[in-house]
C-alpha cells in the first residue's frame, strides 16, 4: 500500500508525476526541484471491507438530507420511531424499481424495502 512520501531536501510532501517520455512514475517536490522514481506504482489503494451489497448505495446521512421526501405513515421496526427518509432505487439483481426507508430516528438509522 502507498505511503505518503517527503522531499530529502526540504521535507516537504512528494506527489505522484509521470515521466511521459520514459513512461515512467515519479515522486516530485513542489517546492525545489527534488524527483525520485516510484518504487511501486500503486498511487491510491481503496480496500471495501464490506459486503457489497444495498446497503452501500444507502449513505449513513440520509435520514438528514433535506431533498429527500418523508413520510409518517410507516413505523420503524427497530426503534417504533414514527418518521421516515424515502427514495426509489433499483437493486441488485433485480428488474424495477424498489422503494427503500430510512428511520429518521438519530439513534437508529434502520434502514428497509417495501
Amino acid at each position: 500500500m502507498s505511503t505518503m512520501k517527503f522531499c530529502r531536501e526540504c521535507n516537504n510532501i512528494l506527489y505522484p508525476r509521470e515521466d511521459r517520455e520514459k513512461r515512467i512514475l515519479l515522486y516530485a517536490c513542489r517546492n525545489c526541484d527534488h524527483q525520485e522514481v516510484a518504487d511501486n506504482n500503486c498511487v491510491y489503494r481503496n480496500e471495501v471491507l464490506h459486503s457489497a451489497d444495498e446497503r452501500t448505495q444507502v449513505l449513513q446521512d440520509v435520514a438528514s438530507d433535506p431533498t429527500l421526501p418523508r413520510t409518517k405513515s410507516v413505523r420503524c421496526a427497530n426503534c417504533k420511531h414514527g418518521e421516515a427518509v424515502f427514495f426509489q432505487a433499483t437493486s441488485r439483481g433485480e428488474e424495477g424499481m424498489t422503494l427503500f426507508f430510512v428511520c429518521c430516528n438519530p439513534n437508529c438509522g434502520h434502514r428497509w424495502r417495501d
